[in-house]
């Protein structure tokens, strides 16, 4: 779908009038007398998201007209404004609508609206070979009649790249997208500026990723680590900031299989190194003043023969080992040698890792907030604020001793998992057992956040994109020089 800006209303099949909330007093047509009691007999008040449609005669010729409401007129509603419009006029039959916003629009808010209208659009249709004639989308164009947005949308167009990417690696089935074809998905960003570095199964073995190849051994799949420099600062930054994400592009549990219903969902288990990417393609896009690199541990959990056991002792490339008393808790095993590689490659001071990593965070949050566990308050603080603007909220969990015990071995450093209660918390402490004293480390357990079974805010059913505007959000808050 295409987003254009223009400072006339252009010729289009469909006009679109942003209305704050309380409604409205005249709108620029002939007919406005009628759609003013429509909308007042279908109690449209302009509540951030809410629309009123209808046809109406202009010019000689019959128009769809649509109001879609902006609420108080912050970013969000504007955004959730975006939403609605092309939730409402995707599959409508409608071609091309213009935008006129009641009482104006600085380019910010217009860029907002746009933003939401572009990222509920989204849709993934390469695999259908036929459709209803009223389910194929017909919207092409909309057109903002505002100020150039200039800069202002650069930047959410970049950003909305971003977002796109990432549900595109999150919507994949697992025999298109596996760890090598994640990385050649990945390639484009070499074309912003992004540097790609690509271990394989040699170097990884070389390098003692004990951890993370036992949970590949079972696939057919050889695994990757891919990582995705930016560095929009010209060398003038010194260590960068690190994102970290668990790439597991299925995951059947292994031995400790898991049951069959559902299990077609585990292709989005990859949610965290999906973000990641998409992260950083927003952020080469728009150019980010900050040196930032995103890396992602990219395997396949199989039950084959060679498959990892239940009671199996793996040695992580810190060298501290770990007894694996269940190979579904996999993702930790994955991402402890990819935090171990970032911290001995680049010295950073600051990871953020994000994981699709527990179903206990499902069970406390359910589908409205990500889990965070951090060694730091400022980050977490951050983090949390990043969210909320974001709209990709984040809510705070606990770290102690009184945890950390809980995944004591007796025959190992560590076992991967713990008792029944405290799934999620048990897990962050593993991970934090292999992050270097000093460095400022925050876990996102994103779990119930990538994939969504029903429409949201800016997004359909299925990949949500989560993670890529709150990463950006927190570099453009407190990274970005």
């Amino acid at each position: 779908m295409e987003i254009a800006f223009s400072p006339m209303r252009p010729d289009a099949d469909t006009l679109v009038f942003a209305v704050p909330k309380g409604g409205f007093d005249a709108l620029p047509l002939a007919a406005a007398p009628v759609l003013a009691a429509g909308a007042g007999a279908a109690r449209f008040t302009g509540e951030a998201g809410s629309s009123f449609e209808s046809f109406v005669e202009e010019g000689g010729k019959v128009l769809r007209v649509v109001l879609v409401g902006t609420g108080s007129g912050n970013d969000a509603d504007y955004e959730r404004a975006g939403s609605a419009l092309t939730a409402r006029l995707s599959t409508s039959g409608a071609t091309h609508a213009a935008v006129e916003f009641f009482g104006g629009a600085n380019g910010e808010k217009a860029a907002a609206l746009a933003l939401g209208a572009l990222l509920r659009g989204w849709r993934i249709d390469s695999y259908r070979t036929r459709q209803p004639e009223k389910a194929k989308p017909t919207l092409a164009k909309i057109t903002l009649v505002s100020a150039d947005a200039g800069a202002a949308w650069e930047k959410q167009a970049a950003v909305a790249a971003g977002v796109a990417f990432t549900r595109e690696l999150v919507s994949e089935p697992a025999n298109i997208l596996y760890p090598e074809s994640f990385v050649e998905r990945c390639q484009h960003l070499t074309e912003l500026g992004v540097r790609i570095t690509v271990l394989d199964k040699t170097a990884m073995t070389e390098l003692g990723m004990g951890s993370l190849l036992g949970v590949a051994q079972g696939s057919a799949r050889e695994p990757r680590l891919l990582a995705m420099e930016w560095d929009g600062t010209n060398g003038a930054a010194g260590k960068p900031l690190v994102f970290v994400g668990k790439g597991v592009t299925f995951d059947t549990g292994g031995i400790s299989l898991k049951p069959g219903a559902g299990m077609e969902d585990m292709k989005w288990d990859m949610g965290g190194a999906g973000a990641v990417a998409g992260a950083i393609k927003a952020l080469a896009g728009r150019k980010a003043k900050v040196r930032v690199v995103g890396i992602c541990g990219l395997v396949e959990n199989m039950p084959d023969g060679n498959a990892q056991r239940p009671g199996d002792i793996v040695t992580s490339m810190s060298g501290q080992t770990i007894e694996v008393l269940n190979t579904d808790a996999e993702g930790r095993l994955v991402l402890c040698d990819v935090i171990t590689w970032a911290q001995k490659t680049y010295a950073p001071e600051v990871i953020v890792d994000l994981a699709t990593l527990t179903g206990a965070m499902i069970v406390s949050l359910g589908n409205e907030y990500a889990g965070i566990f951090s060694n730091d308050d400022g980050l977490a603080d951050d983090l949390i604020a990043a969210g909320k603007a974001s709209g990709e909220q984040l809510w705070r969990f606990p770290l102690s001793d009184a945890y950390n015990k809980l995944i004591d071995s007796p025959i190992a450093d560590m076992k991967n998992i713990g008792p029944r209660y405290a799934g999620s918390i048990t897990a962050a402490q593993f991970i934090k057992r292999f992050v270097d004293d000093g460095v400022k480390w925050a876990h996102l357990d994103i779990a119930g956040m990538v994939w969504a079974d029903k429409p949201g805010a800016t997004w359909d059913k299925g990949a949500t994109g989560y993670g890529v505007r709150l990463l950006d959000r927190l570099v453009a808050d407190k990274f970005e020089g």
